[in-house]
């Protein structure tokens, strides 16, 4: 449980909370690229929200995050904007991290709107280990865009891109220029996470890392279908039919176990696959844990080949 200890207001519909735990003992370590689930209750409902954390890990008397207001969106956000004061308790989980900063001489990052957040803490530990590194920055108008001063003092290593100054982000010159040596991180909304994969996988820049707002489902998946799941520890063998995922089935049969997100971004809910080929339909794990096969997220994925899966639960 954390006390709100503070609430800034950092961009046009961004707003900016420091959370502290209640009794000033030191909070847990974490990376660049983590993030921290935050138990609400909204209109009666719990609610898990995940929040990137963007302060500095060296603090362990704080933790950073920023709030994209969402109207339109599942409620979480406009709970925190508008009911959540400053000495209010909340419950959070974490950190987890599904976005490590991997060791690179090169990096380019790429943020859209309040994707800047995981980007923070990275730009830090790069410029610290002395990479040499670039940020291309885009937003809306520059009045949303949060942590412009924060930004600033890096000078032209930062290309800040408001849209209704300069236009889409010139993805091709950045990923381009980056080289195929560079660590290409990006998050932000789907159409420029899929920008940029077009570009890296046809062979323009580096090595590329994103963390999506949610699962974007499996390029060539089939339509869902029922399949069969083996619970080895439980003993259990279950039918998923189409309708439902893994998860819900397992919850069902009254297995333990502690989702969080329940749309495949915060990887709370990963198992190990002993046994036939899952259909990951996620947003954390990245190319290589997928063609391991031997981890899954089951709230969203789903069996390919023989329909049958033999998971260690």
């Amino acid at each position: 449980m954390l006390v709100l200890d503070t609430r800034t207001d950092l961009a046009d519909g961004v707003l900016g909370l420091t959370l502290r735990s209640a009794d000033g003992a030191p909070l847990p370590p974490w990376q660049p690229g983590a993030h921290v689930e935050l138990l609400l209750t909204v209109d009666g409902t719990p609610t898990l929200r995940q929040y990137s954390l963007c302060g500095s890990p060296a603090s362990d008397t704080e933790w950073q995050i920023a709030v994209l207001r969402e109207a339109d969106g599942r409620g979480g956000s406009v709970h925190l904007h508008d009911r959540c004061a400053v000495g209010d308790t909340v419950p959070v989980r974490g950190p987890r991290n599904h976005f490590p900063l991997v060791p690179a001489e090169r990096y380019l990052f790429v943020a859209g709107g309040i994707g800047i957040t995981p980007m923070l803490p990275m730009i830090e530990a790069a410029e610290a280990a002395g990479a040499d590194w670039r940020l291309y920055y885009g937003g809306r108008t520059r009045s949303s865009m949060a942590f412009l001063d924060r930004l600033a003092r890096y000078g032209d290593r930062v290309r800040i891109c408001p849209q209704d100054e300069t236009g889409l982000l010139d993805l091709d010159s950045a990923v381009a220029g980056a080289g195929a040596s560079a660590a290409v991180y990006c998050c932000g909304p789907e159409p420029l996470l899929a920008a940029i994969e077009q570009r890296c996988s046809a062979g323009f820049g580096g090595t590329l890392h994103v963390e999506r707002f949610r699962a974007s489902g499996a390029e060539g998946s089939a339509p869902a279908a029922g399949f069969e799941v083996e619970l080895v520890r439980s003993g259990l063998t279950l039918q998923v039919p189409a309708e439902l995922s893994i998860l819900d089935v397992v919850e069902d049969a009254g297995v333990p176990i502690e989702p969080s997100c329940r749309q495949g971004t915060c990887g709370s809910c990963e198992t190990r696959v002993l046994g036939g080929v899952p259909d990951h339909r996620d947003a954390c794990l990245n190319e290589t844990e997928r063609a391991g096969g031997d981890i899954m997220l089951i709230c969203v994925s789903r069996a390919r080949g023989d329909r049958r899966l033999v998971l260690d639960l």
